[in-house]
């Protein structure tokens, strides 16, 4: 009885399994659909729990003012902290303000600075993710937690595989990203785990105008499109 009650419950799962694709691909269409139309954006990542008055905040505030002002619009995980600011810079610009909200049980909630038309769900990370590559004319990272380091390493590791097309990743502030970035170089390269050219995959600012400068910089040699 025990082994039939089993067996059961491993059909069930894997029926739902098979149901679940549908959601998957109206997840994707939906994303194609309405990010295909936005023009070319840049991503702005980082912890969604930095309040409005911390330092990192303002500054993403000022990097996506200044990415709008070069004639870029702006893409975010549609939550709070950096990516409200993000949002915001880009509103206050008047440019393109983009977010691709997550359903969490906690921290994730829409911000108030995303165009009407641009706002968009996901439950699955993985199809939120594509949508920020694809779209993405570069990753301009600033200081944050898990989500943010998952971000930065699936863009690396995309590009490192030629995958994707390059594009800028650009980590905002010395301070915070100094430590991984000598564990990277001192380890990983070390040890043989990397290339050295994979170091020159992202870049360390301090500054909005220092990561605007990367960016421009690239696109005068590159045309801008999707990444695949």
């Amino acid at each position: 009885m025990r082994k039939e009650r089993q067996y059961k419950g491993w059909n069930e799962i894997k029926t739902n399994d098979s149901w679940a694709i549908f959601k998957i691909m109206g997840e994707f269409v939906n994303g194609y659909e309405k990010l295909s139309k936005i023009g070319p954006c840049v991503s702005i990542f980082g912890s969604a729990r930095i309040k409005p008055e911390h330092k990192y905040y303002k500054l993403a505030v000022e990097v996506a003012e200044k990415i709008v002002d070069s004639g870029y619009g702006v893409i975010t995980g549609g939550g709070p902290g950096i990516m409200e600011a993000g949002n915001k810079g880009a509103h206050i610009a008047g440019g393109t303000s983009v977010g691709l909200n997550i359903e969490l049980p906690f921290e994730q909630h829409d911000n108030p600075y995303i165009d009407n038309d641009k706002s968009l769900d996901f439950d699955y990370f993985f199809v939120r993710k594509v949508m920020f590559v694809k779209y993405s004319q570069g990753f301009v990272v600033m200081p944050g937690g898990f989500g943010t380091l998952d971000e930065l390493f699936e863009a690396i590791t995309l590009i490192q595989t030629h995958k994707i097309d390059t594009f800028p990743i650009i980590l905002v502030g010395t301070k915070f990203w100094g430590g991984l970035v000598d564990w990277v170089k001192n380890t990983l390269l070390i040890e043989g785990n990397i290339s050295p050219k994979d170091l020159d995959l992202i870049h360390v600012v301090d500054t909005a105008d220092e990561a605007v400068e990367i960016l421009n910089n690239f696109y005068k040699e590159s045309e801008l499109s999707p990444n695949f």
